[in-house]
């Protein structure tokens, strides 16, 4: 199958980083080179992007879409070592980073990596096709272990019912492919639920951020890339669910606060100055054309922010 995958809020993402002909900038999460293509697409010979990616497949893909560009590279990388990427191209600062979280429509669609509920594959979920898979964890995890996963991850309500039906079901057969897992979800919640929506998104939600440590690498990534910009220059991140968009919104806040004396004081005397300064005051979210075209861009938010030209490090 074809590594497809519609870039979601293109355009906003493009005037949100603000491109310089001349600059240097980094696509965190390649995919299928959509929004890598549209960066390269207004450099100019001085300019340079570099994708990284942790998935092979989308390496490939984005290599061979990006291979019409001389000023684009892909490199087979998690975000989350942007820093030892850049160091390793001799790169201090950069112009812009774009950061587009969450799953590709190549790997919702390609049943065989085992991130879709709606088909029967073998229960995988790893981006980087590396590691502990899902089967691995829904085989092995304790009860307790499992029902907070997939509370914590998921926001279930009806995370310990799962979690023991899952336990219940494991000690008969292993639970080795993603419809077997989406019938036992599908057991454990009340009928109204399966009515107002597919039961599965919760729980196959909060395994795969499990299976790809997605928020250990967010966290780390996010620190990363702000502390990789230029003065002026921009980082863009695509959020597709609450619990990350969290993540990005009370980071950015943090760097754009400044004072953090007791409010009691009469003046400050800590001396720190807001590291960055927010783009847009609330999420750009997609367009009625857009979400025409995409559906999955129905729950994308982006957040930019500009780091300060008096920010130290």
């Amino acid at each position: 199958m074809e590594f497809l995958h519609i870039p979601v809020l293109l355009e906003q993402c493009i005037e949100g980083l603000n491109i310089r002909p001349d600059g240097i900038y980094v696509d965190g999460t390649a995919g299928g080179g959509g929004h890598s293509s549209a960066i390269a697409a207004r450099l100019g010979s001085e300019g340079r992007l570099i994708s990284l990616d942790r998935d092979p497949d989308a390496v490939k893909a984005a290599s061979e879409r990006l291979s019409v560009y001389d000023n684009a590279q892909v490199i087979h990388s998690n975000y989350s070592q942007m820093r030892e990427v850049l160091d390793s191209l001799e790169v201090d600062k950069v112009d812009g980073i774009l950061m587009d979280l969450g799953v590709s429509s190549y790997q919702l669609d390609e049943g065989s990596r085992g991130f879709s509920y709606h088909a029967d594959a073998p229960l995988d979920m790893r981006m980087s096709k590396e590691g502990m898979s899902a089967a691995d964890i829904v085989n092995t995890y304790s009860e307790q272990q499992l029902a907070k996963i997939i509370f914590e991850y998921g926001e279930e309500k009806f995370s310990r019912r799962i979690a023991a039906n899952i336990v219940s079901a494991r000690a008969v057969n292993p639970i080795n492919t993603t419809l077997e897992l989406a019938d036992i979800i599908r057991d454990s919640v009340p009928q109204k639920a399966r009515r107002e929506k597919n039961p599965c998104k919760k729980t196959f939600q909060a395994l795969r951020i499990a299976v790809n440590g997605e928020f250990d690498h967010l966290s780390k990534g996010l620190d990363e890339a702000f502390y990789s910009l230029k003065p002026g220059g921009r980082l863009a991140v695509i959020t597709f669910h609450s619990l990350e968009d969290r993540l990005v919104k009370q980071r950015f806040a943090g760097w754009c606060r400044g004072c953090i004396c007791p409010s009691d004081f009469p003046q400050c005397v800590c001396g720190k100055k807001p590291q960055g300064t927010l783009i847009n005051r609330k999420p750009i979210e997609a367009d009625e054309q857009e979400l025409e075209r995409n559906n999955r861009s129905r729950s994308a938010k982006l957040r930019v922010i500009e780091r300060s030209a008096e920010s130290n490090g």
